[in-house]
């Protein structure tokens, strides 16, 4: 699988496309998908689905524009629906543009196909209530969105976020992946699980992997 990283929007959010074969799939668009369209092209690939981590406005400026272009389908976390309806869904502020309005189908935790390949959706609530990570084994890569970054942790002071919840999603969902599994993170670099449980000041008092 071939992963490469678009920081997207006012707040450059990374969003990742998936690709393997003539197929992709598109992780978190946050802004004009542009550049992801010339690259569908250019490789002709068609995009199947478009995956979203969790529904705060800075990871979804794109998804409108990318489903039509593509028609491919959105698929989120309905737990997460309600922020579509508060400024931290909506956009709007601080000078920010607002999201342009889109339908998506349901998406569960569990086991699935994407790309024919395993994909292990997770759920991992704190960032936000509906927030999931996208593992997938083959090629040891989790996309976890605002879950967790580089020596950090995602923001808990929005609303439906819980430090404890975040905190027990990393501990349980994420770091009980193999420590060599690249986490693809919403904002800034790349990592992985043996880095942030060894070395992430959230979880010191964790066993070094």
């Amino acid at each position: 699988m071939e992963i490469t990283a678009f920081p997207l929007g006012p707040l450059e959010a990374n969003g990742y496309l998936l690709a393997r074969g003539r197929e992709a799939v598109f992780v978190d668009p946050g802004g004009d998908p542009g550049a992801v369209l010339r690259t569908l092209t250019e490789k002709h690939l068609r995009l199947t689905h478009i995956l979203v981590t969790h529904l705060h406005f800075d990871h979804i400026y794109g998804v409108k524009e990318l489903a039509q272009a593509t028609l491919a389908p959105i698929l989120a976390n309905p737990k997460d629906e309600f922020l579509l309806h508060t400024e931290m869904g909506l956009g709007g502020f601080m000078g920010l543009p607002k999201v342009s309005p889109f339908d998506f189908g349901p998406i569960e935790p569990g086991e699935t196909l994407f790309l024919d390949t395993p994909c292990t959706v997770l759920a991992t609530p704190g960032h936000t209530p509906g927030s999931l990570s996208f593992y997938f084994p083959k090629a040891r890569a989790v996309f976890v969105g605002d879950l967790l970054f580089y020596r950090s942790i995602g923001r808990t002071d929005f609303p439906g976020g819980d430090m404890d919840a975040l905190i027990k999603s990393v501990r349980e969902k994420i770091f009980a992946l193999p420590p060599e599994t690249v986490v693809y993170s919403g904002h800034g670099p790349a990592t992985t699980v043996g880095e942030e449980a060894g070395h992430n000041p959230f979880f010191q008092d964790l066993v070094e992997l």
